[in-house]
């Protein structure tokens, strides 16, 4: 299969349903629910593809965005450094700590736009450094599998960045070390993290595995993608063939239950999901699974050096263009947005940040790097 014609980006539809608070989490079709109001985990998806939007364009607008979003993760963060999740349209967050997956993935986020310091102000990154320092001594504890790929992810982009690390205040870990040792410490103490974490998540896979179902766990959920991406990212950090290995038998294990005879994307559905031994629930599926796929993929193509996984992640972006188990486009052609997902009935004519958001992400690392 060729690389998919692009179908447009409309960043309209991404600001529409932002306001000066974050991004809305629900939508009523169109129109933002404010009934549900936003979360963090919608806010720190939303910062990587406005940081994205931002490499392109470097419109003020999208500025606006990053400055937005980010702010609104800052807000969140708890003293403790841990991040809460759900706010209501009254501006009241409603929990007192937001989920293991809410911490890792908000540390995706802000070490990717961390990543991409050269083209950002210094105060917006000052802010990211304190939020990752902050968030730190939670990062270990972290049990969720999911919740560790994401923050692996996170703290990769920490230090393959050349100034990521470069704080414009006192290292808290920093005492007892001499001036040059301090220097190097952030550094340090990130890689032995993603080490940490990254070998944790193997001796899951190694426990979990065996008679033909080459997964961390009894079933395939959501957010599988991450598990194989996070450590081919820990991989290109620390060397350790073990995890090379685990991420390509992984990941190939889960594209041989999403990737349909036919030629064609087909993330597990989340009515059912995969149980083992079970077969997958065909529907609902949805856009943040195509583009968590795509992402992975296009990290094994480059660390694997196997030009296979770049196709099956072309495969994951022609899914939102109609490439897909109901051969329906999934993003609006009036206003750019993307519908919710595929149901068995036909497309579910929603259109929620998440899913504009997954999109946006896709498309923009696609056509834009």
């Amino acid at each position: 299969m060729q690389t998919p014609v692009a179908v447009p980006l409309k960043t309209s539809y991404l600001r529409r349903i932002t306001d000066d608070t974050g991004i809305f989490q629900h939508t009523k079709f169109g129109v933002p629910d404010r009934s549900k109001g936003y979360t963090t985990d919608d806010n720190a998806r939303a910062l990587i593809a406005a940081v994205l939007m931002y490499k392109q364009n470097r419109q003020s607008a999208t500025l606006d965005l990053i400055h937005t979003y980010l702010s609104f993760i800052h807000h969140a963060q708890n003293e403790q450094g841990n991040f809460r999740n759900f706010m209501d349209y009254n501006r009241s967050f409603m929990e007192e700590s937001g989920s293991e997956d809410c911490q890792g993935r908000t540390l995706w986020a802000l070490g990717f736009m961390l990543s991409n310091a050269s083209i950002l102000p210094d105060n917006l990154l000052n802010t990211c450094r304190y939020l990752i320092n902050q968030s730190l001594p939670y990062l270990e504890k972290l049990g969720s599998p999911r919740a560790a790929a994401y923050a692996v992810i996170g703290l990769s982009y920490l230090v393959n960045t050349p100034g990521a690390l470069t704080y414009s205040f006192p290292y808290p870990h920093a005492a007892g070390h001499t001036a040059e040792e301090a220097a190097f410490l952030p550094k340090i103490v990130i890689t032995e993290l993603i080490e940490t974490i990254a070998v944790r998540l193997h001796k899951q896979y190694i426990r979990t595995k065996g008679d033909g179902w080459n997964w961390y766990e009894d079933s395939l959920t959501y957010g599988n993608s991450m598990l194989p991406w996070a450590l081919l990212k820990a991989f290109g950090i620390s060397g350790n063939p073990d995890l090379q290995a685990t991420a390509k038998e992984s990941l190939d294990f889960l594209a041989s239950q999403t990737f349909a005879p036919e030629g064609y994307y087909r993330p597990i559905g989340s009515h059912g999901w995969l149980l083992r031994g079970g077969k997958p629930a065909e529907y609902d599926e949805q856009p943040i699974e195509a583009c968590e796929m795509l992402l992975a993929c296009r990290e094994a193509a480059v660390v694997l050096k196997d030009p296979a996984y770049q196709k099956r992640a072309d495969l994951c972006y022609a899914w939102y263009t109609g490439h897909n188990s109901l051969k329906l486009p999934l993003i609006d052609a009036q206003t750019g947005a993307c519908y919710d997902g595929i149901h068995s009935a036909g497309l579910n004519l929603n259109q929620g940040s998440e899913s504009i958001i997954s999109f946006s992400i896709a498309h923009l690392v696609t056509y834009h790097g």
